[in-house]
């Protein structure tokens, strides 16, 4: 997967062991981003709803949640993998701002996604195959770039993987469905059916995913946006149609507490960090709503940029690493009975 702030990389086996004890048939991501948790539960068998705001989580999505392996012919996404690695280079919009005009990517790798990306415009967009190949373009690239991990800036020297060639990789496809939705989770959630699982992982400060990870906005829709600053971020970023309630400490405990009521599920499961707005006590206390609460309390390992330090534009360090580990708050709510059956079955793990 790509490297992504939030990641619940390491909280997967818990929250999967979550699910699996809820017996769940149906299940809601509601903020997804990578699907890490919601190709988890598909794993399980159980029919997933995937939904988020960025374009390049909805191939994710699309990718590993919405298609089924068993429905299509793994030979066509092998070959047209291979094509893909075997075309010539060719510098364009990506080349131009993201390894000239910055340093995200150097440039032998920034023309060859030129390439690939305009071939799979060409070619795939009415096919099956247009997500799969976008997803292993995403991969393939965000293994050779030269940032923390997050594309508010790049290094100021190449780090040691961007020398490396670019090479697209098979996506793994899964069987099971699922269903990949495009929104904002409190305009979604009223419209969509009841589940048995539903789990929320909001944002959990000011920082938005949709400016953190702008190069892969621009590289799923491939649209050439004008930018702006050292970044070169899209010009969109600035405005309040990219912006969400939960990235607003104002608003943010007013869009926790109505999704908590909109949210269409037997058991709700959060995750939220101890560094953000809301505290332990008001989490409990807005997981009330939905009936009984059960919580855990896990060590996390921190986000990567926040290991390595703070820097500038410019890739500059300018701050020091912060503290490695922080705690993530899992809330299990809904009827009582069930709530204490899962929180027994996994409490140990």
């Amino acid at each position: 997967m790509i490297k992504y702030l939030g990641s619940k990389r390491t909280l997967v086996p818990l929250l999967a062991n979550i699910a699996a004890a809820s017996s769940a048939k149906t299940a809601l991501d509601l903020f997804t981003g990578t699907t890490r948790v919601a190709r988890s539960f598909k794993e399980l068998g159980i029919e997933v709803t995937a939904v988020d705001t960025a374009s390049y989580s909805e191939v994710f999505a699309k990718t590993w949640i919405e298609l089924d392996s068993r429905s299509v012919n793994q030979s066509e996404l092998t070959d047209a993998i291979a094509e893909l690695n075997a075309l010539p280079a060719k510098a364009g919009y990506f080349t131009k701002v993201f390894c000239e005009d910055a340093r995200y990517f150097q440039p032998q790798n920034g023309e060859r996604i030129d390439a690939i990306r305009d071939f799979i415009e060409a070619n795939y967009s009415s096919s099956w195959l247009y997500h799969p190949l976008l997803a292993s373009l995403l991969l393939a690239a965000d293994r050779v770039d030269s940032t923390t991990g997050v594309q508010m800036a790049y290094l100021k020297q190449w780090s040691r993987r961007s020398a490396s060639a670019l090479k697209l990789t098979d996506p793994a496809l899964l069987p099971g469905g699922g269903l990949a939705i495009r929104g904002d989770a409190l305009e979604v959630a009223p419209a969509l059916d009841a589940v048995d699982l539903a789990y929320l992982d909001p944002p959990y400060n000011q920082h938005r995913y949709f400016a953190n990870y702008h190069i892969w906005e621009t590289l799923v829709r491939w649209d050439a946006p004008d930018s702006y600053g050292i970044a070169n971020k899209r010009t969109d970023v600035r405005t309040p149609e990219t912006k969400s309630r939960f990235n607003s400490k104002p608003a943010m405990p007013l869009a926790m507490r109505e999704l908590m009521q909109t949210v269409k599920a037997e058991t709700i499961v959060l995750s939220y960090n101890n560094e953000a707005w809301l505290n332990r006590d008001e989490l409990i206390e807005m997981c009330k709503a939905r009936g009984h609460v059960e919580i855990m309390d896990v060590d996390f390992k921190r986000y990567i940029g926040s290991q390595i330090g703070v820097y500038n534009k410019s890739g500059e360090r300018v701050g020091n690493p912060g503290a490695t580990r922080n705690t993530e708050h899992i809330l299990i709510a809904g009827d009582k009975t069930r709530v204490k059956k899962i929180f027994a079955a996994v409490k140990g793990d």
